[in-house]
């Protein structure tokens, strides 16, 4: 399946307007991931993973800054880089497995 990139850049853009940037991810990530065929229950469950780990990530940064200060500390700014770091790695290995190698070898 090919996914139109800049068709999912617009929608997110769409979405996050409306207040619906999760919700944007999980149309991205469905398209990307689940099986067009895929039973409901499948698709309730995959979603209900996706929102929570959403969910967790954004208490756990809510969490984790320096309470207090309204602007970013050093420390805050190093747990943001280290959350950037863990998402990027996982972004690089998923695309690996979402893509297809194309040739032989």
């Amino acid at each position: 399946m090919t996914i139109d990139r800049s068709h999912l850049e617009r929608l997110s853009n769409e979405l996050a307007d409306a207040g619906k940037l999760i919700e944007a991810g999980w149309i991205g990530y469905r398209m990307l991931v689940v099986p067009p065929d895929a039973p409901l229950v499948q698709l309730e469950e995959c979603k209900l993973a996706f929102f929570a780990g959403a969910q967790h990530l954004f208490s756990s940064i809510m969490t984790v800054l320096d309470p207090g200060d309204t602007e970013p500390t050093e420390a805050d700014l190093r747990k943001m880089d280290l959350i950037d770091k863990e998402l990027r790695t996982f972004a690089e290995q998923f695309e690996l497995q979402v893509t297809k190698a194309k040739g032989s070898a």
